[in-house]
């Protein structure tokens, strides 16, 4: 299966606040294939089909609170996101109560899998990303591994700068081959030992070669999203555009 690239959108988010259009335009112009979305609606989901059709950009993904799966929003979240195509409802933070304690995490992926079953008969999918606490050391394990030994349909969106962010000592591609098949997106996300998200995919720590051959062994990766953090090396737009170019040149190597 070839390598479809998307672009979180958090990563140009000024950008997108001030023109969405341009921004799409200016992204699909980079050669990104998709969008992932985040937050709130600014634009009706009509407004956002036609600008995704305009452009022939896909939404591969969306993250939302929780509040956004309650049960009181859960069909408005569903019926916006049925409108403009999108499948992945992706959770990219949780109160520190749900993940304090190994209890605390257990429960929570049981509350995951609870709403993961309610939206697959519409056809959608529940996921998580994680950030550092995830891989923060905890009784016998780390947050992130509870979350997907203890639930059966929730997906796994790794980050894997984030994960490394908790400290040098993790792993980054295990979690790819422990939790085999629970990835249908994943974020490539630059991470330097040294400067932290002060780099650059192809100039950092993360080895992208291995990477890529653990997502394509032990995974069945639908999209792989860039997400740059790093405003002192490059503007928002030229960081995700070198960070696909990056991408693109070690595709063309065989790489990845």
């Amino acid at each position: 299966m070839r390598n479809k690239f998307a672009v979180e959108m958090f990563s140009v988010r000024d950008d997108m606040a001030k023109d969405l259009w341009g921004t799409l335009r200016k992204v699909k112009a980079m050669g990104y294939e998709g969008i992932e979305m985040f937050g709130g609606y600014t634009h009706t989901a009509q407004e956002l089909k036609a600008a995704l059709d305009e452009t022939g950009l896909v939404c591969c993904g969306w993250h939302k609170g929780m509040d956004a799966v309650s049960p009181e929003n859960l069909i408005t979240t569903i019926t916006y996101n049925k409108v403009i195509g999108n499948t992945d409802i992706v959770i990219p933070w949780i109160p520190e109560e749900m993940h304090n304690s190994k209890e605390a995490c257990i429960k929570t992926a049981a509350e995951f899998d609870a709403i993961a079953a309610w939206m697959a008969d519409y056809g959608m999918y529940l996921g998580y990303h994680n950030h550092n606490f995830e891989f923060t050391q905890m009784d016998d394990d780390v947050p992130f591994n509870y979350f997907f030994d203890y639930s059966k349909r929730l997906t796994m969106q790794l980050d894997n700068g984030n994960a490394w962010s908790a400290g040098p000592e993790v792993d980054v591609y295990e979690p790819m081959i422990r939790h085999a098949y629970r990835a249908r997106t994943v974020h490539l996300k630059p991470w330097s030992l040294k400067t932290g998200y002060n780099t650059m995919i192809g100039e950092d720590d993360i080895d992208w070669p291995r990477f890529f051959t653990a997502c394509k062994q032990y995974q069945r990766i639908n999209w792989y999203i860039v997400e740059f953090e790093c405003a002192e090396k490059y503007t928002p737009l030229e960081g995700v555009d070198a960070c696909l170019k990056a991408l693109k040149g070690m595709e063309k190597e065989g790489k990845i």
